[in-house]
């Protein structure tokens, strides 16, 4: 796999950074908050509204292991259709305005979808898995590329290292959270209720989120030398 142009750049001026961690831990916090907030949306609507889901169906809805591993598989496969779409409207209108928009479907959806899923109805089932499946899958198709976008070329790897720890917290541990917390309250819409939270949490980073689609980024529009020669062109490839 070939290094990104940007960092290409870097590597020719000599310029790329013998300690980009220290360098990015020190200059670039804002951006490391943004990038937490990113991967913790896109890691609980992922890990909550699609891994767990089969989870779910089998504990809370009553269904067979079959049929909740078969309904989970027809949302895998609405991930697949909605990611291309979602990537080419952030290209389109924005890394900003997609990610809102899909943090406000993870802020109202996810409760309601839930108790969809928890009827033990087929069609309802379904609908509430699918739905989950196209917020998640929009969220990581837009923060795929939103989050290497917020540091400079010559720290966005480490920056992406220290930030992406969110995964970690709001993806590995939510759906024993999840199942934990109903286990022990006997509240079904629980996993609904820690996704939206979440997204409540992260509607008001996203809406000061600085742009970074190509062509609409402030940084791209600037030459090189007004960022130190140290920033190249937005790029979604995560190199450093």
């Amino acid at each position: 796999m070939q290094e990104s142009p940007g960092f290409e750049e870097l590597k020719q001026a000599r310029a790329t950074d013998h300690a980009p961690l220290r360098r990015t831990l020190r200059t670039q916090r804002p951006a490391l908050y943004r990038t937490f907030t990113i991967s913790a949306l896109g890691s609980i609507t992922y890990y909550v509204g699609i891994t767990y889901v089969p989870t779910y169906l089998t504990a809370v809805g009553g269904f067979a292991e079959s049929d909740a591993l078969w309904l989970a598989t027809i949302a895998s496969a609405a991930v697949i259709v909605v990611t291309p779409f979602a990537g080419m409207m952030a290209d389109r209108v924005g890394r900003r305005p997609a990610l809102v928009l899909f943090a406000a479907l993870s802020l109202v959806l996810p409760v309601s979808m839930f108790a969809f899923m928890s009827r033990g109805h087929g069609l309802l089932a379904l609908t509430g898995a699918v739905v989950l499946a196209l917020v998640a899958g929009g969220v990581s198709a837009v923060g795929a590329s939103s989050a290497p976008e917020q540091f400079p070329v010559d720290g966005r790897l480490s920056g992406l290292a220290v930030a992406t720890v969110a995964t970690t917290i709001f993806g590995g541990l939510t759906p024993y959270a999840a199942q934990a917390l109903i286990d022990g309250t006997g509240w079904r819409l629980v996993p609904g209720i820690m996704v939206a939270a979440v997204a409540l949490l992260s509607l008001p980073i996203l809406w000061r989120l600085p742009e970074t689609a190509p062509g609409r980024s402030a940084l791209s529009k600037e030459p090189p030398a007004d960022r130190g020669g140290l920033e190249g062109p937005p790029t979604s490839t995560a190199s450093s």
